[in-house]
This record gives structure tokens, C-alpha cells and sequence, in this order.
């Protein structure tokens, strides 16, 4: 897929790993609609950027935590920038819980955000794309499913349904739509930590560095391009996975 003049939505794009795989899909030529919750600064922020490299852009708020809401997105995108043909699941939460804590209430919240969003956000990118177009979904999922976090259950379990729901959703939406996954290790402080807390967990992995956003980028931008590709997850580990 050549990404150039294509149409993408990032959600959450306004920060962290979502507002690098968003600039760098502008980099690429693609007009970008960054989505956002409540970081409407962070947002705006990240179109200033977009349009000082002299690419194209919007932002839009959806409440992805309401599953229901979350097709919205792509009519929004639409009617900012035309067909959307490239979908970036980046949006989720970080749920601190157990099995022994978690309740129902925080579940369905995981859930709704971090898989059911992700899941009715692309069947409305798959009905909203012409016949003839070609897309392309990235979903962004956690190395931790297959090593599971113990004090983010709900979530690494959420995480986990992307997971089958990238494969399940490759076959499904083949041949005119591609849907693939980045897998993300040691890449940045997880929310309320700082640089010493990752560089500590760095300091295990086989290459002993964090990752940062550049190697997710290049990956999301290869998954996004390569029109052979499709149910693939790639693991941003730094070898964690050896270990």
C-alpha cells in the first residue's frame, strides 16, 4: 500500500506511541485524523506538528469507552478528510486490578475500551471502504499477553482479544483489507513513571535499552505498507520474549 494521499485514523494520537505512528503516517503523505478523549491540547498540538512538516490533518474527540460511540470516529474522519483507508487501533487504558480485586465494572471498562472499540471501530472502517479500495488496520497489543502481568489483569486479558481479534479479522476482511498488530515491550514509562523505571526493566532484556517510539514506527509503517502482510503480530520486545 503506498500511503501517500491515503486518508488514516490514529486514535489515541495525541500522545505517546499513537502521536508518533500519527506523524509519521503525515511524514508518509497520508492525511491524518487524530483522535482524541480528553487531550484536546495534546491533540491540537500534534495537527500544529503535522501541518508545520506541511502535511494534512483533523482531530476529533470520541469516547471510545462507549463501544457504541466509536463508528462515529470514522464518519467524522470522512467528512474532515474524504475515505478513510488506513485504521490505527493506539487508543487503551492501564488498569491496575487482580484476579482477586478486579470487579465488574472495571472489567467492562477495560474491555470496552481496549478490545470492543477496537472491534466495531473497524467493522465501520470495513463498511465505510469502497469495493474497490484497499485498507490497511494496524491494532498496537502488549507483549505481556503471552507473559502475563499479575496487577493489570483486566487489561493484559483485553489485550489478549486483540490479539485473536487482529488473526480472526485478517481472514475475515481478506483480501481487501489487511489487518495486522505491533506488540509493545519495554518501549516507554507507562503512565505515573519515569525514565529510571523503564531503563531498570531494560537493563533484563537481551538488548538492554529501551525501546522508544522509533522502532514502533517503522514497524507500524512496514505492516501498513507491505501488501503481503496480513494476521501478523510483531513483537517491540528488545528479546524480552528469550528471557
Amino acid at each position: 500500500m503506498n500511503i501517500s494521499n491515503r486518508v488514516a485514523v490514529v486514535t489515541g494520537g495525541a500522545r505517546r506511541v499513537g502521536r508518533a505512528i500519527a506523524l509519521a503516517l503525515a511524514d508518509a503523505g497520508a492525511s491524518v485524523f487524530v483522535h482524541y478523549n480528553s487531550s484536546a491540547g495534546p491533540a491540537e498540538d500534534a495537527l500544529a506538528e503535522i501541518h508545520s512538516r506541511g502535511g494534512r490533518g483533523a482531530v476529533g474527540s470520541v469516547d471510545l469507552g462507549d463501544p457504541a460511540a466509536a463508528p462515529q470516529l470514522i464518519d467524522m474522519a470522512a467528512d474532515a478528510l474524504g475515505e478513510v483507508s488506513i485504521l490505527v487501533n493506539s487508543a487503551s487504558g492501564f488498569a491496575t486490578d487482580t484476579i482477586t480485586d478486579v470487579d465488574l465494572a472495571g472489567w467492562q471498562r477495560s474491555h470496552d475500551l481496549t478490545l470492543a472499540s477496537p472491534v466495531f471501530l473497524t467493522q465501520a472502517f470495513a463498511a465505510a471502504l469502497g469495493d474497490d479500495s484497499q485498507g490497511a488496520v494496524l491494532n498496537v497489543t502488549d507483549v505481556r499477553t503471552s507473559t502475563p502481568y499479575l496487577k493489570h489483569f483486566s487489561y493484559v486479558i483485553a489485550k489478549g482479544g486483540l490479539d485473536t481479534f487482529t488473526r480472526a479479522a485478517a481472514v475475515a476482511l481478506a483480501p481487501g483489507i489487511r489487518v495486522n498488530a505491533v506488540a509493545l515491550g519495554v518501549i516507554l514509562p507507562p503512565p505515573g513513571e519515569d525514565a529510571a523505571y523503564v531503563e531498570e526493566l531494560a537493563a533484563d532484556l537481551p538488548l538492554q535499552r529501551v525501546g522508544g517510539t522509533e522502532p514502533v514506527v517503522a514497524a507500524a509503517l512496514h505492516l501498513i505498507q507491505n501488501d503481503f502482510v496480513t494476521g501478523e503480530i510483531i513483537r517491540l520486545d528488545g528479546g524480552g520474549h528469550l528471557t
